[in-house]
C-alpha cells in the first residue's frame, strides 16, 4: 500500500512537472517575435542645400516618435529629379522634391518624357521655391510685357527653372517675343551684370544668397508675375503653382513688394509604403515641427493649414487618412 501510494505520488508529481514544461513551451512558442521596425530612407539633397538638414532632423525625429516601428536614414542626393529616379528605382522609400518635378515624374513630362513614375504620391507641400524673374532696377523692365524682344537667361537646359521660364512666358504671350538664353544663375548673373542680357529667372528660396551677391554691386528689382498669368498657368493644368510676394527689403534696388508664383517644396514616398507607416510619418512631421525648426529657418513656412497647396500628385492613403482626422480634409 506504501509502494503503490509513493508510485502514484511519483507518477503524479511527474505528470503536472510534464504539463508546466509543456505550458511554458506552449506559452513561450505563441509569444510574437519581437516586431523589426520598417527601415526607410529618406533622400534628400546636397549638404549645402535645405533639403539636407531638413531630411535628416526629419530621419531623427520618425525614428525617435515612431515607438519602434520605423528606422528612418537620410540620404544626400542630388535633389528633385535625382531623388524621383531613386523613388521609382527603391533605393528610396521617402524623398524632398519640388511639387512640378513631382508632377512632371506623375505624368511622364520633360525630362521624364518616356520614364513615367506613376507609383509616386504626395505627403505634404512644405515650403514655396519662388520663381524669380530678375533685371537691373536701371533697365526700365517693370513688367513681364516688357520683356518683349529682349535677352533673357531662362536657366539651364533642361532645369525645372527652364521650364518654369518656359511656362510661364508661354502664359504670358511672350515666349516667341524674347530671345531665351539657356544658362545657369551664376552665368545669367554675369551677364545681367555686363549688360549682356536683360533678364535672369532663377527658382529658389528666397532670399537667394547668389542674387544678394549680385545685388550689393548691382541693384536689382524683380518683376511682377500677376495672378492673371497665375490663372492661366491653372487653367493650362499646371496647378502647383501658387501666389507668393517677394518684401522690398529682400534684394538691394527693391523699391516695393513684388507678387510673383512659386512651386513648392514637397515630401513623396512610394505608393507601396504601408498606409500605417505613411500616417505616423505626415502625424510626426506636423506634430514635432518645433523640432523640425531647430534644423532650418525654412521649416517656419511648413503649415498642417497649407499642407496642401500646390499638391500635384495624388495623395498616399496614409496621409489622406491624417489630413481627415485634422480637418483638413473632409
Amino acid at each position: 500500500m506504501f509502494l503503490k501510494s509513493g508510485v502514484s505520488k511519483a507518477v503524479i508529481i511527474g505528470v503536472v512537472v510534464v504539463i508546466i514544461i509543456i505550458g511554458v513551451a506552449a506559452a513561450f512558442l505563441l509569444q510574437k517575435p519581437p516586431t523589426k521596425p520598417l527601415s526607410i530612407k529618406i533622400y534628400t539633397g546636397g549638404t549645402g542645400g535645405t533639403y539636407y538638414p531638413l531630411g535628416t532632423k526629419l530621419a531623427e525625429l520618425i525614428t525617435k516618435y515612431s515607438n519602434g516601428k520605423i528606422e528612418a536614414t537620410a540620404v544626400t542626393s542630388g535633389a528633385s529629379v535625382a531623388n524621383a529616379k531613386a523613388l521609382d528605382a527603391g533605393d528610396a522609400q521617402v524623398v524632398f522634391i519640388q511639387n512640378d518635378i513631382a508632377y512632371y515624374a506623375h505624368e511622364g513630362l520633360y525630362m521624364f518624357e518616356g520614364n513615367k513614375i506613376e507609383e509616386i504620391r504626395g505627403i505634404a507641400t512644405l515650403y514655396p521655391e519662388i520663381i524669380q524673374i530678375v533685371v537691373r532696377a536701371d533697365s526700365g523692365i517693370k513688367t513681364l510685357a516688357d520683356l518683349a524682344g529682349k535677352k533673357v537667361v531662362v536657366g539651364a537646359q533642361g532645369s525645372g527653372t527652364a521650364v518654369n521660364a518656359e511656362q510661364i512666358l508661354k502664359a504670358a504671350g511672350l515666349w516667341d517675343k524674347i530671345t531665351p538664353v539657356y544658362a545657369d544663375f551664376k552665368t545669367g548673373a554675369q551677364q545681367l551684370k555686363l549688360g549682356q542680357v536683360d533678364a535672369v529667372f532663377y527658382t529658389a528660396g528666397i532670399p537667394t544668397s547668389a542674387i544678394v551677391e549680385l545685388s550689393a554691386t548691382t541693384p536689382v528689382n524683380l518683376v511682377e508675375v500677376p495672378e492673371d498669368i497665375l490663372k492661366k498657368l491653372h487653367d493650362q493644368g499646371y496647378a502647383f503653382y501658387v501666389k507668393v510676394t517677394v518684401p522690398k527689403d529682400t534684394y538691394n534696388g527693391m523699391t516695393k513688394d513684388v507678387t510673383t508664383v512659386a512651386v513648392k517644396a514637397m515630401l513623396a514616398v512610394r505608393a507601396d509604403l504601408p498606409e500605417d507607416a505613411v500616417y505616423t510619418i505626415t502625424k510626426i512631421l506636423f506634430e514635432h515641427l518645433d523640432e523640425l525648426k531647430q534644423a532650418h529657418k525654412r521649416a517656419e513656412a511648413i503649415k498642417l493649414e497649407k499642407a496642401l497647396d500646390g499638391m500635384s500628385i495624388p495623395l498616399h492613403p496614409g496621409a489622406e487618412k491624417y489630413y481627415k482626422e485634422k480637418g483638413v480634409l473632409s
